[in-house]
C-alpha cells in the first residue's frame, strides 16, 4: 500500500529549526522581513529613512522621527518572553497534529503555564482571524458534534450539561477527495444558526451534503443547494461515505481533543477549533507553517490578555 504523502512529509525538523530561528538575533530579522518585506516603512508617515536606536532597539522615522518598535501593532506586542520563545510555540502549534496543551508547552517553552497559554492563545487567535474571511465551495459535507462529556446525573444526549456543540464542514473534490474545513462553535442545532453559518462560511450555489437533521435544511438561505441523506442513528450512520471526510475530521478533534487537553472552557473553544482548521488547511506544507503563520502574526493586532480571558470569541 503505497503511503499517505501527507501524513509522512518530513515537515521542519529541530536542527533546521534552530538553524533558521535559533537566536533572537535571526528572530528579529525574520520579523523585520515579514513586516516591511521591501524595507522599513513608517506606519505615521510612511517613510523609508530610518536610523536605529540601538539602545532601545527601535527604529526612528527621519522624516517625521516617530519612534516605533519591531513588535509594535502586532500580535507580540508588549511581550517580555525573548522572540526565539515565541518562534518555538510557534514550531509546537504548528507541527504536532494533535495539538499541545499549554501545561506542555510551558515545560518545553521554559516558562510558567500562564505565560505559555497566552502565547497559545494569542496565536491561536491570529489562526482563527486567518481563516475567518476565507469560505468552503463545490461539495460540502456538514455534519454536528458535541465537545465534552456528560455529567453525572445530569441530562444524555442532545442538550446534556457540559457540552459545546460545534459544526464541521469540509470541502471535497468532485470525487470525495478533502480539500479545507471548517469548525464552528454554535449556540444549537437550530435553523436560524446553520444559516448564519453558511452565510458566513460557505459560496453561494455549493452543494452541501447532510443527515438528516431538519436544521440543515437552513443552508438554503445562503443558496446553497441541499442534499440530506437520511441516515438514522448509531455507529452505522457515522460510516455512511456520503460523510467519510467530516466524520474522520471530527473523530481525530475529538481524539486529539480528549488527549491533549484536560478540559476547554466553551467561550475559548473557537481559539482550539481554529488551531485544527489551521493545520488541517495547510498539512499539505508543515515547514511552510511557521513562516505563514509568523507572517500572519505582524498583521494581527495585540490581544490583551484580558480580552483572551474574558471577552466571548464569536465563532
Amino acid at each position: 500500500m503505497a503511503r499517505n504523502k501527507v501524513q509522512f512529509q518530513k515537515g521542519l525538523s529541530e536542527a533546521q529549526f534552530d538553524e533558521l530561528y535559533g537566536s533572537e538575533e535571526k528572530c528579529r530579522a525574520v520579523i523585520f522581513g515579514w513586516r516591511w518585506p521591501s524595507g522599513f516603512e513608517c506606519p505615521a508617515c510612511g517613510g523609508r529613512e530610518h536610523s536605529v536606536i540601538q539602545s532601545r532597539g527601535q527604529y526612528q522615522c527621519s522624516a517625521c522621527r516617530k519612534q516605533t518598535s519591531l513588535i509594535a501593532g502586532t500580535i507580540f506586542a508588549a511581550t517580555k518572553v525573548p522572540l526565539r520563545t515565541w518562534f518555538r510555540a510557534l514550531y509546537h502549534l504548528t507541527q504536532s497534529k494533535g495539538g499541545i496543551s499549554s501545561i506542555e508547552l510551558g515545560r518545553r517553552l521554559g516558562v510558567t503555564q500562564t505565560t505559555a497559554w497566552k502565547i497559545k492563545h494569542k496565536l491561536a487567535q491570529v489562526m482563527m482571524e486567518r481563516e475567518a474571511g476565507k469560505r468552503l465551495k463545490g461539495r460540502i459535507e456538514l455534519d454536528d458534534a458535541y465537545l465534552g462529556g456528560e455529567r453525572g446525573g445530569g441530562k444524555r444526549g442532545r442538550g446534556s450539561a457540559g457540552k459545546t456543540p460545534i459544526v464541521a464542514a469540509v470541502e471535497t473534490t468532485p470525487q470525495g477527495k478533502p480539500i479545507r474545513l471548517k469548525l464552528r462553535r454554535v449556540a444549537g442545532f437550530s435553523r436560524a444558526e446553520i444559516a448564519k453559518m453558511a452565510k458566513n462560511s460557505f459560496d453561494p450555489a455549493s452543494s452541501v451534503v447532510s443527515d438528516g437533521l431538519r436544521c440543515f435544511a437552513a443552508v438554503t438561505e445562503a443558496g446553497c443547494v441541499h442534499h440530506p441523506i437520511l441516515t438514522g442513528s448509531g455507529p452505522k450512520a457515522g460510516r455512511n461515505p456520503a460523510f467519510k471526510w467530516v466524520n474522520t475530521a471530527l473523530a481525530n478533534i475529538k481524539n486529539a481533543m480528549t488527549g491533549t487537553y484536560r478540559a476547554i472552557r466553551d467561550k475559548h473553544a473557537p481559539r482550539y477549533l481554529a488551531e485544527f482548521v489551521y493545520r488541517f488547511n495547510r498539512r499539505f506544507d508543515l515547514a511552510s507553517m511557521i513562516p505563514r503563520l509568523g507572517y500572519a502574526a505582524v498583521r494581527t493586532p495585540p490581544m490583551p490578555y484580558r480580552l483572551l480571558k474574558l471577552a466571548e470569541i464569536s465563532a
